[in-house]
């Protein structure tokens, strides 16, 4: 039988070995293979961003959510996942694991910063989602500059991901996750003890919108750098949240047409669930 210290032992090996996976990896690279045609195609329904934006805008836009501060739990080099959020929210928290990925956020969020990725027409689709026509970009682009007040790093294998104090006593009202808990833990268990982990950042009653992969074992992370990820399935992702105390509200499931599958990861499908914490 399995000790605890053994255990403990255990499961501190896999979250080295995930960090290590992350030495490698290149912001400029991820965005390349994952933000760009074919899957970044705003002009077909069936590409893979403009699905994820349609999901986040709905979401956002049902009323339900509602508060004072949003987190973003593992931005990546990312920015799509909040472009909803930061015109429900008037404090967002951008987070990551990797330096690199904080560097790249905060180089847009500089008043006419830089980026390794053209965000121009991510703004303007989801400004033609809201009604408000691709002119707006610019104005998102300052209200989204405007209400991130900070970008911290984030540990989701701790207990508690983020450093005492960073947010208010209550917890966030809303948290958003795009890609970041499968691709981080070694298993499944870890994988549910991570949304646990995280759901410590969230208040009684707030939301978390979970996007994430299915069915996928590996992503490349830049050249030559393959990073594990847990294969999961619709049943396991519905039994984490439960298990994590989380209710489903709802999930959608996105299935990769061919052309979509580019060979940087071995990706079969992307969910996304909308859950309230119990």
């Amino acid at each position: 039988m399995e000790t605890k210290a053994v255990k403990e032992k255990s499961l501190e090996d896999g979250r080295a070995a995930m960090a290590a996976c992350y030495q490698g990896f290149d912001p400029a690279a991820y965005l390349q293979y994952n933000y760009t045609p074919p899957r970044a195609d705003f002009c077909r329904r069936d590409s893979i961003v403009p699905w994820k934006l349609g999901c986040l805008h709905r979401a956002f836009t049902e009323e339900d959510i509602t508060g004072g501060v949003l987190v973003d739990v593992g931005s990546g080099p990312t920015l799509y996942q909040v472009l909803s959020g930061c015109e429900v929210f008037e404090r967002l928290v951008l987070t990551d694991f990797l330096e690199v990925n904080r560097r790249e956020l905060r180089g847009w969020l500089q008043e006419q910063g830089k980026s390794s990725l053209d965000w121009t027409p991510y703004l303007q689709h989801v400004c033609k989602l809201e009604g408000r026509g691709v002119s707006a970009w610019s104005e998102k682009a300052a209200r989204l500059r405007a209400v991130v007040s900070d970008v911290l790093p984030i540990d989701v294998h701790c207990p508690q991901p983020l450093a005492p104090g960073a947010l208010p006593s209550p917890g966030a009202d809303c948290l958003v996750s795009s890609f970041c808990l499968e691709s981080v833990s070694p298993d499944l268990d870890a994988f549910t003890r991570a949304l646990g982990h995280i759901g410590g950042l969230l208040r009684p009653g707030g939301h978390l919108l979970l996007i994430g992969a299915l069915g996928e074992s590996f992503y490349l992370g830049g050249p030559g750098v393959q990073i594990p990820v847990v294969p999961l399935d619709e049943a396991q992702v519905c039994g984490s949240l439960r298990e994590s105390g989380y209710t489903l509200i709802r999930m959608e499931v996105y299935t990769l047409p061919p052309d979509m599958r580019v060979g940087v990861d071995d990706v079969s499908g992307i969910f996304f669930v909308k859950a309230r914490k119990d």
